[in-house]
């Protein structure tokens, strides 16, 4: 799992930090990986698979048009071009 170190973290914030961690009943550790994770993936963000949907919604796209879009012979290799 990766680590980050912060350096130059002011007295204050750090302070700030432990508190915040105690009055919500975690580390210092976890707090900050709290506060990280809610900042970097807000629960509202917009999902590409949410937007795809709602893509396609928007366009009208339908089961036939997906299934238009798959190949013939779906899981079977193509064959070499040959130019002879």
């Amino acid at each position: 799992m990766p680590a980050v170190t912060i350096r130059n973290l002011s007295e204050a914030t750090h302070r700030a930090l432990k508190a915040r961690a105690s009055h919500n009943g975690r580390s210092t550790e976890a707090e900050i990986r709290d506060i990280l994770d809610a900042a970097v993936r807000p629960d509202d963000r917009l999902k590409i698979g949410t937007f795809l949907s709602q893509l396609g919604r928007s366009i009208g796209l339908t089961d036939h048009d997906v299934a238009a879009l798959r190949p013939v012979g779906e899981g079977v290799p193509a064959k070499p071009l040959d130019f002879e």
